[in-house]
């Protein structure tokens, strides 16, 4: 599969979930998801822990119909939704999701965490070997050792590692640190960013003087490092301003001039536009460094609770 947007798009905000407050409806979202396809941005990214199952029947409802080889959906394994004690219970979770959302395959298909995973792994190489329309096999939040190891697994059943994702940002590089950035390039894997803009904390909307919504775990992370973060959302400005886009956009197009595949979810319209703007975007080598010189110099740590260092 090459012919992959420059952007994915996420729907976890989609499963009403609470993360992103549950106000989304069919009705709201559709408007975004017309916008996207009529773009080119059709690479959508769900999983059934986004509301268990909510996100993927959003998706799936406005796919309905839709010739199959117009869209790509990227979907994930999560133990934690999945009935550990069965024995299919693989098997049981992709043909639940399948089933879910009408479709006969998936594109792109990831362990979602690293709980078990070298168990998960296998399972999933058990149950895609010799079979016709094998998606593009990920793995997601792993370190490079991990990495590493889901790859013996698969090359092991005639199948190959193919993507992998992470959180990576400006303020979070630790996948390039720790080498995982350069294993998917020497192997040919994609590798997708995930909040590369820091839950809005790049998108030059928040500063000390307009703080996160109290209560919310990002206002937690990010809230009382502000001061700091408006030293870098002014370099971004500036490129902003430079390349005629918002600052939001400079981020996500930081990650693309790194050979990744950013992921940004999207509940507004607007958000799409610029996303299709963004992939217009071309930084230079010196504006890609310097961005990463004042991102370095402001010593932070924004790695969350549901993850770890990547070393």
């Amino acid at each position: 599969m090459t012919n992959l947007p420059k952007i994915a798009l996420g729907a976890w905000a989609w499963g009403n979930d609470g993360t992103f407050g549950n106000n989304f409806t069919a009705d709201s979202l559709r408007p975004i998801f017309d916008t996207a396809m009529k773009n080119g941005l059709n690479l959508w990214d769900t999983a059934y822990a986004y509301g268990m199952g909510t996100s993927e029947k959003v998706l799936a409802g406005f796919l309905k119909g839709l010739p199959r080889d117009s869209y790509l959906v990227s979907d994930k394994f999560t133990p934690q939704c999945a009935d550990v004690s069965s024995s299919t219970a693989m098997k049981d979770m992709i043909e639940m999701q399948l089933a879910l959302m009408e479709l006969d395959r998936f594109d792109i298909y990831w362990i979602h965490n690293v709980w078990n995973a070298p168990n998960w792994t296998e399972e999933l190489a058990k149950y895609f070997e010799g079979k016709d329309n094998v998606p593009l096999l990920g793995v997601s939040n792993h370190n490079l050792a991990e990495i590493k190891q889901a790859d013996e697994i698969l090359k092991a059943h005639g199948l190959k590692l193919s993507a992998v994702q992470n959180h990576y940002s400006l303020i979070n590089r630790s996948s390039e640190d720790s080498g995982i950035l350069e294993y998917c390039n020497e192997n040919g894997i994609y590798f997708f960013a995930y909040m590369v803009l820091e839950q809005g904390a790049l998108s030059g909307k928040y500063d000390t003087a307009h703080p996160m919504p109290e209560g919310s775990a990002r206002a937690e992370t990010y809230n009382p490092v502000l001061d700091r973060l408006e030293i870098l959302n002014a370099e971004l400005k500036k490129l902003a301003e430079k390349y005629n886009v918002g600052t939001a956009q400079i981020p996500v197009s930081w990650a693309i001039a790194k050979g990744t595949l950013p992921i940004i979810g999207v509940t507004k319209e607007n958000q799409v536009e610029d996303a299709v703007k963004t992939c217009n975007v071309y930084l230079t080598a010196d504006e890609v460094a310097e961005l990463e010189r004042v991102a370095d110099s402001l010593k932070l740590n924004v790695i969350r609770f549901w993850e770890k260092e990547m070393k």
